[in-house]
């Protein structure tokens, strides 16, 4: 008769029974986040080229996690914006307390804020937070014309929400419509800059794509002095660089740098990102690869 062995449960009936270790209390530096986090305030983009849409696949593309406040829901693509559906601002600030509720946000960026109502309920979000540096790129006018701020909202704008911004990101219109000075005038430029910074912000950078030339000249003004970042000019015209940008230098801030080399590191990402564009919708726009 062949014999076999036994296996253990066999022959004690059941494993042995070991305890569960407990479980490790965490110190202080794991519980750390391992990615610095970002908290964009901003409206959606259906297509998916600008907007909050924009904003959390530069933070991914920058290497750091994403949270949103949506403001408001567009229906848009290449070729325009169809309609806007602004949400209730106490929704709004519902989502900027929920993100801050959580989680250690490094760094702000404000986009599309729809209206005045809107931009009183974030300042007093943010008011609450002030050590957190902010991005405002102030969304007056989308790429296909359509006006998404309107007068009252701008003043508003000026009054509540620019004392608190790290850095102003406007293009050129929209510096003109925040100073009333001619955007085309490039001898204003330096003139532009400082009626920009005395409405409160620590820096600006003013974005020159809306003007003419091979090359585009982006500067950059805070305390210190002025800084000319100048490149060369993609062919085509693109959806979404302004949201990209300061996405991009509201992650190099909460990664730790100045606003000075925060603002040199997303123009260069932006380039990057327009290099690698893709036309894919109708309308002729590149859209950014991030």
């Amino acid at each position: 008769m062949k014999h076999r062995t036994r296996t253990p449960s066999e022959t004690h009936g059941a494993f042995p029974r070991v305890p569960s270790p407990e479980p490790p209390v965490p110190d202080v530096e794991s519980r750390v986040p391992a990615v610095p986090v970002v908290l964009t305030i901003a409206g959606s983009d259906s297509g998916g080229g600008a907007g909050i849409q924009a904003d959390l696949k530069t933070f991914m593309a920058r290497g750091v996690h994403g949270t949103s406040a949506i403001t408001a829901v567009t229906a848009q693509n290449t070729r325009g914006v169809r309609s806007v559906h602004v949400l209730p601002p106490r929704e709004v600030r519902a989502q900027i307390e929920a993100v801050f509720a959580d989680f250690p946000v490094a760094a702000i960026k404000t986009g599309m804020l729809a209206d005045a109502a809107t931009i009183r309920a974030v300042a007093r979000a943010l008011r609450e937070h002030p050590g957190v540096p902010l991005v405002l790129d102030p969304v007056l006018i989308a790429t296909s014309g359509a006006r998404l701020l309107d007068a009252r909202a701008i003043a508003v704008l000026i009054d509540e929400l620019l004392p608190l911004a790290t850095v102003l990101t406007p293009n050129l219109p929209e510096a003109a419509a925040l100073t009333g000075l001619d955007a085309h005038d490039a001898r204003l430029r330096p003139r532009m800059l400082d009626a920009l910074l005395a409405l409160g912000p620590d820096a600006v950078l003013l974005k020159g794509g809306h003007a003419r030339g091979h090359a585009v000249t982006d500067l950059f003004r805070d305390a210190q002095g002025s800084l000319a970042i100048v490149h060369a000019r993609k062919p085509g015209e693109a959806h979404g660089t302004g949201c990209a940008l300061a996405a991009a230098l509201a992650a190099e801030l909460a990664k730790g740098h100045s606003p000075r080399r925060a603002a040199q590191l997303a123009v260069a990402y932006v380039q990057r990102a327009l290099t690698r564009g893709q036309i894919l919708g109708k309308g002729g726009l590149l859209l950014l690869r991030h």
